[in-house]
């Protein structure tokens, strides 16, 4: 059985150059899966903002929205229509405290992992924090308990289990970014690496 296609002609307008459809959903992680509970789950937020620490229960207080977005890997495979339901970015960075010199920020997540943005990508109406897919808790394996999700740019840049976001005057690259990757991941324009 082949696990990815090429778009249909009605969905070739909706797939990035070099994409392919997957069927289902892979799963790619660098190292091990982090095994977090509820209960000990916190976000942070430092560096050019108030530091606040925010528990699982916060997040849950927030308004949750159900989102439809395309989802597309660098790794060559695309997703059409992946449903979701969470928290809009802008709901919860109503709740902070930013310092206007914040132009880029670095998320940070459990097991280390971190990826640049710029602050106007962060900030994009569609960008939203996923706690369920299609119905269901978010599972581990796709970032569970909570991932981002920003639909604009390559899925590196949308974090499994985000745990805080650092706001920064300048840019700093990310795990992949320092590994080769382009520092913002725009599938149209196929910014994959950085050479």
């Amino acid at each position: 059985m082949k696990f990815f296609q090429k778009p249909s002609q009605e969905e070739s307008g909706r797939v990035p150059p070099g994409q392919h459809l997957a069927k289902g959903f892979p799963v790619l992680t660098y190292g091990e899966t982090p095994q977090i509970s509820i209960e000990e789950w916190e976000f942070r937020v430092w560096g050019l903002a108030k530091p606040t620490v925010f528990k699982w229960s916060d997040f849950l207080e927030l308004p949750q929205h159900e989102f439809t977005a395309d989802f597309h890997c660098v790794t060559r495979w695309s997703k059409l229509d992946v449903k979701w339901t969470g928290v809009k970015v802008t709901d919860f960075m109503s709740l902070l405290e930013v310092d206007p010199k914040a132009a880029h920020i670095m998320e940070h997540c459990y097991g280390g992992y971190t990826t640049n943005i710029d602050l106007k990508d962060f900030l994009r109406e569609e960008n939203f924090f996923a706690i369920q897919l299609f119905g269901e808790p978010l599972s581990r394996e796709h970032g569970g308990p909570m991932r981002l999700v920003v639909p604009h740019l390559y899925a590196w840049k949308s974090a499994k289990w985000i745990n805080g976001l650092e706001f920064l005057a300048q840019e700093e690259s990310g795990f992949w970014e320092r590994n080769g990757y382009h520092r913002r991941g725009e599938p149209w324009a196929e910014e994959r690496y950085s050479y």
